[in-house]
């Protein structure tokens, strides 16, 4: 991070290049900027250094309870507590799209629609149209 960015802050920008150039190019660019707004805790729009390696230390030696506290982070766009459909299936749609053009997936083995159908028919046990935390936690 330091050698990347010895100011020791990241612009989306500057993460969106570094992420792509270490993936499958621009086509991970939207998971990239996920991940930014999940890094970038405060909002400032920039990811410091001690915002990335809090994120770090805590993927690698938190809790399976942290991570996915975390996790739901990355997918609650709009940090109102909730994931909704259409957050899910942004999301789904910026990984299937990074992992086609990784050749991690055969084109359309299951579609992004079909990935977010079948997650909120798993984990929204209420049928609310949104999965809390506590539904992602528990499912």
């Amino acid at each position: 991070f330091m050698n990347e960015c010895p100011s020791g802050l990241i612009t989306l920008h500057e993460f969106r290049r570094h992420f792509c150039k270490g993936t499958v190019g621009n086509e991970s660019a939207e998971y990239a900027e996920q991940i930014f707004r999940t890094l970038d805790n405060n909002g400032d729009g920039v990811v410091d250094f001690r915002e990335y390696v809090k994120a770090i230390s805590m993927l690698i030696e938190g809790t399976p309870v942290e991570k996915l506290r975390w996790s739901f982070k990355l997918y609650d766009k709009d940090k109102d507590g909730a994931i909704s459909r259409r957050e899910m299936l942004e999301i789904m749609q910026a990984v299937y799209k990074m992992s086609v053009a990784a050749s991690l997936t055969k084109p359309n083995p299951l579609t992004a629609e079909e990935c977010t159908n079948r997650i909120f028919a798993r984990l929204d046990k209420d049928n609310n149209a949104i999965i809390s935390l506590e539904e992602f936690i528990e499912g």
